[in-house]
Parts: C-alpha cells; structure tokens; sequence
C-alpha cells in the first residue's frame, strides 16, 4: 500500500456511511472516497460537503474498500465489486451476517476482513454527560471484535487500525472467527439478548395494563434491571436474594424452553445470518 491509504467507502450517505466518513474525515493517513450508487444518496453527500467519487474510480484507486450498506445488499454489491478489486486490496464489511452465510464471492488475491461494534458498555467510567449518553459509540468507548476471513496475516492489523478509527474511542480490541462472531450477533447480542429484552419491555407493558402507573412501573424496573445486572454481571459482590433465585427457578421452564441454547448451534445461526442476508 502507499504511504496515504485510499480508502473508498460504498454506501457514504447512509447511517453507517456517515458514520465511518466522520470519523475518517481529517485523518491524514487516509485518502477518502465517497461512494454512492442513488441520486439521492449522492445529493446527501453534497448536502455534507463531500464530493462523490464514481464507482469505477473508486475501485481502480482504493486500497481499501468499506461496505457500508445493509446486510441483505452486500452480497449482491460484493458480487459486482470484488472482481473490479484492485489485487492486493481489502475489503472491510461492517457485520459478519454476510461471510457467515457464505455471502462474498470467491476471489484469492483480495483480502476480507470484517470488524463490528460492541457499543459502549453499560457499566463504564464515562464523566462526560455527551459520553454518558451515547448509546452507540463514538464519544463513548467502545470495544470491537474483528476477524480476518483471507488474506494476508500482516492485513489484520491494517484492517485493525481503520475499524479502530471507524468505532474509536476503543476500550479493546478483540481477534475472533467469523464464526464466533456470528455467535456474537446475530446469536448472543440479537437472538437471545434483544428476544429477552423485548419479553421484558412486553412484561412492563402487561403489568401497566394491568393497572400498574405507567411511571412506577418503568422506575421499577430500570431501576431493578440496574442492580441485577451488576450483579448478575459481576460489577458488584452480591448475589440476587433468596427470593429472587426461587422466582428464577420457577420461572425459567415456564419462559424458556429446555433445549433453548441450541440458537447457537452451527445449524441455526447459519439459519440465521442466510436469512438476515436474504434479499427481500
């Protein structure tokens, strides 16, 4: 690579576009190119300031390449891209649904790389008020996990340094496969985490409905969400109360099934990520 990395990013108008200019813009080990397919996404851009850069260009130019676009599309923009690859170039996806299900063309002579954000944690050191209320990243720390699906060992580290920049400030840094990174999302963070979340949000709603003060019940909750996390989660030396454990006992083979832990199996999350990588 040169001495100034050209990093061209696909999909620089949407959410995670903007997202991953903004932290790129400035930083001077970096040539930035704004990349988007639509009229409207490209007028977005220059409502920003940016000047888009053709397609073809991009790719003749990049050495790397960030796809910053929704699951369901990456394959197909993958399929039309990686063949107009630079050799030697490194594409950077934003989420393992795509590798996991097999989604990216074959292609030995480009590197694949794929890094995702962990958010910032619920427990943290943050005094700042803008830091304490980011929920995604950005102003907050935030850990990543990354894994190197081909390519050269050397090229991790240089996949490393951009995901750094583009989800910094970073509290750690973690090496993973594609395939524990499935387990993380969509199988921990989103089939059970986000599935047993909305449960709870539904639990609230019922008990307001049941005559509960709408302000009381969600105090109460939050409020006790916050303690058994800590300790459930080890921020505090506590255990839940006698009482609380008989309710858990009670309460798991009626909520859950038995057998529940089998979203994790190889089967299903490869279920998952081909269905989340589906074009609708």
């Amino acid at each position: 690579m040169s001495e100034q990395t050209t990093v061209a990013i696909f999909g620089a108008a949407g959410s995670m576009g903007t997202r991953s200019s903004n932290a790129l813009k400035g930083e001077v080990a970096y040539e930035v190119l704004y990349v988007e397919a639509g009229a409207a996404g490209i007028a977005r851009l220059r409502d920003r300031g940016l000047a888009p850069t053709p397609q073809d260009e991009a790719l003749a130019r990049a050495d790397v390449i960030v796809l910053a676009v929704p699951d369901a599309l990456i394959g197909t923009i993958a399929a039309e891209i990686v063949p107009q690859m630079r050799s030697g170039a490194i594409l950077i996806g934003l989420d393992p649904a795509a590798p996991h299900a097999g989604r990216l063309p074959e292609r030995e002579d480009v590197t694949y790389f794929f890094s995702h954000p962990s958010h910032p944690p619920i427990f943290n050191d943050e005094t700042d008020a803008e830091a304490r209320r980011d929920f995604f990243g950005g102003v907050a720390k935030q850990s990543i996990v990354s894994a190197l699906l081909q390519g050269p060992e050397e090229d991790y580290a240089r996949g490393e340094a951009i995901a750094q920049k583009l989800f910094g400030p970073i509290l750690r840094s973690h090496r993973l496969t594609i395939e524990q990174m499935a387990m993380l999302e969509p199988g921990l963070s989103e089939t059970v985490a986000a599935t047993c979340l909305t449960v709870i949000r539904e639990a609230m709603d019922e008990a307001v409905a049941r005559g509960v003060p709408a302000a009381a019940a969600r105090d109460f909750l939050l409020g006790h969400l916050n303690v058994e996390l800590a300790i459930l989660f080890d921020a505090i030396d506590w255990e839940l109360s006698d009482g609380a454990k008989e309710a858990v006992a009670d309460a798991m083979p009626v909520i859950f099934q038995r057998d529940w832990k089998k979203v994790f199996d190889a089967a299903q999350l490869l279920q998952s990520t081909r269905k989340i990588t589906e074009m609708k």
